[in-house]
């Protein structure tokens, strides 16, 4: 049992070098209604933009017509074709994977008390990466579409658990400990990836690379669909366990003498990261730096409290992850950027830019 109201602990944003502060009220509407206007922006930027352009009142009709309702602008059947089966699934598909990075990436930073954790850090990514060489070079991905994303998904939480299971000692586990075995699982698993590209055909090869680079291209309504439900599982999960990343970020030894369960705490969040990281690289691909850069974003709107840094980051997350598609699929029109070269190109400043901040903190501190 918590023994003190969670308002009145005291929080350490992991991403910052301030010293502990009190967690602050609920700011101004203002800065979720800047997140919602932007969510709105490129959403109807990506159902209208691209190489075949549709004007957003014809967008409106389209969508408001598959539920029986006529306001009386005319479109077209190419146009009603490219905004319902090919933008707006790829729509919700980018939407959902960046909003399932982005806050496993705010519960990670969190539960790690590191503001350079990331969830290709617990082998999600990775693990995929490696589990999909290993079938293309098999074969095993031509026998049905479903295929590829089921064995992304899979071996991804294989080498989660692993890498979590590896980490346990005394019955504990110590988070150091996991991001340390982590850094070395991922260096491992690119080392036998590069080993399976060594080995593959010109079709095998270019099917992993353009699958590791990351895309969005091919989202259908079954991906959304089978992918979606994980991903909000997932969020809902962590939404539930802010109380418990707030008491976190005090360390392991105070969140425990406060009643917290500590062990079961790090096992949900991070299951429920390793799911929802899981199924977004499921059906995307690796797409690295959204759970970097997204919780960074977020927590300059609306502050280092979990209780709205995590609905925050999955907004923030999704209006990365749909700006980058956007950019992926405009700026090199009729062809398509792979959308982890966008999210690098986003997220690599951001990370030298932490990485600079964390180096003069310390100097700050004299070390």
């Amino acid at each position: 049992m918590v023994t003190r109201p969670l308002a009145q602990l005291r929080e350490r944003d992991p991403g910052s070098d301030e010293p502990a502060r009190a967690i602050p009220r609920l700011r101004a509407p203002l800065s979720w209604g800047m997140l919602v206007a932007l969510l709105a922006v490129v959403v109807l930027a990506n159902l209208g933009l691209g190489a075949f352009e549709v004007g957003v009142d014809r967008i409106v009709a389209i969508l408001l017509g598959k539920v029986g309702i006529d306001i009386g602008v005319q479109y077209s059947a190419a146009e009603e074709a490219v905004v319902w089966a090919i933008r707006l699934p790829r729509l919700l598909l980018a939407a959902l994977v960046g909003a399932g990075l982005g806050v496993s990436g705010a519960a990670l930073q969190g539960v790690f008390r590191n503001p350079l954790a990331d969830p290709s850090l617990i082998g999600v990514s990775s693990g995929a990466a490696f589990a999909v060489a290993l079938a293309v070079l098999l074969g095993l991905t031509s026998a049905a579409v479903f295929i590829q994303p089921l064995v992304a998904f899979v071996g991804g939480l294989i080498f989660t658990l692993g890498i979590y299971a590896f980490s346990r000692s005394a019955g504990r586990v110590q988070m150091a400990t996991m991001l340390l075995v982590g850094i070395a699982v991922n260096a491992l698993l690119a080392s036998a990836i590069s080993f399976i590209l060594s080995l593959s055909d010109d079709g095998a090869l270019r099917d992993i690379v353009y699958w590791i680079l990351g895309s969005l291209g091919g989202s259908v309504w079954e991906y959304a669909i089978t992918a979606g439900p994980l991903i909000l599982i997932a969020i809902a999960v962590l939404i539930r366990q802010t109380g418990a990343l707030n008491l976190l970020t005090l360390g392991d030894a105070e969140a425990r003498h406060l009643g917290l369960k500590v062990e079961r705490s790090q096992f949900i969040i991070v299951s429920a990261a390793a799911l929802a990281t899981g199924a977004g690289v499921a059906v995307a691909g690796v797409v690295g730096f959204v759970g970097l850069v997204a919780p960074h974003l977020v927590r300059l709107v609306v502050g280092p409290d979990h209780r709205r840094l995590i609905p925050g980051s999955a907004l923030s997350g999704a209006i990365l992850v749909l700006g980058a598609d956007l950019g992926a699929r405009t700026i090199v029109s009729p062809a398509e950027l792979p959308l982890g070269v966008v999210t690098a190109v986003i997220g690599g400043p951001v990370f030298l830019y932490l990485i600079h901040r964390a180096r003069r903190s310390l100097a700050s501190a004299g070390w």
